[in-house]
């Protein structure tokens, strides 16, 4: 038989055993539309002409025997145009039909538990092998939380111990000033080699409160350099005070031995801390 979609009219030429006497429930395959299929219309067999003058057993065999002639009046049949009946099988006229085995379900036509089945498929279902799918938003605010909280225990750690010494970062060579005035004049320092071959270095440092209130003074800090200013050698000098009043200054007189040869700058400042 040939089925039509009513949805978008696209026919399929079905067997009639695919959609069985009682009809069934079809999809389309181009459209996905399902509709109910009535099944093909049995056609009456014709019963045998009686012979002339037989009268009928039943009222029942009289309306069958009547059928025929009204299909045939139906389908435009002269009523007086001879009907050869068709003869039964020997043995078999009594005997119903052996059942017909369903074949498979044709590919243009789909039953409707399947379209069922594929609407109860969920996209937000859980995806072979059955497990959970990521949450990348919320992956996303963990990380972020770790990293803000890492940051901030760095910020703390370097704060109160400083920088680490294996860190690429260039630390400060002096410390900060605390308000005090410092005088190292280039006359005053002296560099000579000594007769056991070691190289002196001396210096005069002037430490003066300039300020209106006391100063602490912290450890000073010598540095010498070579000709390309890079830092050959370096020193804590402790002042031989610790506070100076305001307006009052020291001197302190510095030496030192088994200075670099490749020393020839010198430079003072605070020592860091």
């Amino acid at each position: 038989m040939i089925i039509a979609c009513p949805a978008c009219a696209t026919r399929y030429a079905v067997p009639d055993s695919a959609i069985g006497v009682e009809g069934r429930t079809v999809r389309c395959a181009k459209c996905r539309h399902s509709w109910f299929q009535d099944g093909p219309e049995l056609v009456q067999p014709v019963a045998p002409a009686r012979a002339e003058g037989t009268p009928a057993d039943s009222p029942a065999e009289e309306a069958q025997a009547s059928a025929p002639a009204a299909m045939a009046r139906e389908a435009g049949i002269p009523s007086d145009t001879p009907v050869e009946p068709v003869a039964a099988p020997d043995g078999v006229a009594d005997d119903p039909p052996p059942p017909v085995e369903r074949p498979p379900e044709p590919e243009a036509v789909a039953v409707a538990n399947s379209f069922e089945e594929d609407e109860a498929v969920s996209p937000f279902d859980r995806e072979p092998p059955f497990r959970p799918r990521r949450n990348w938003l919320r992956w996303f605010t963990w990380g972020a939380g770790a990293f803000a909280a890492l940051a901030l225990a760095a910020v703390v750690a370097m704060s109160t111990f400083g920088l680490p010494s294996w860190l690429p970062i260039e630390k400060p060579l002096f410390g900060a000033d605390p308000g005090l005035k410092v005088e190292f004049p280039a006359s005053e320092q002296e560099r000579r080699t000594l007769p056991n071959g070691a190289e002196f270095f001396g210096a005069r440092v002037v430490v003066r409160n300039e300020a209106r209130e006391s100063r602490n003074v912290p450890p000073l800090l010598i540095v010498l350099r070579d000709s390309r200013e890079r830092v050959v050698y370096s020193w804590e000098l402790d002042p031989p005070q610790s506070t100076l009043a305001p307006g009052e200054a020291m001197t302190i007189n510095e030496a030192m031995t088994d200075v670099p040869k490749s020393a020839v700058y010198a430079d003072i400042g605070w020592a860091p801390r």
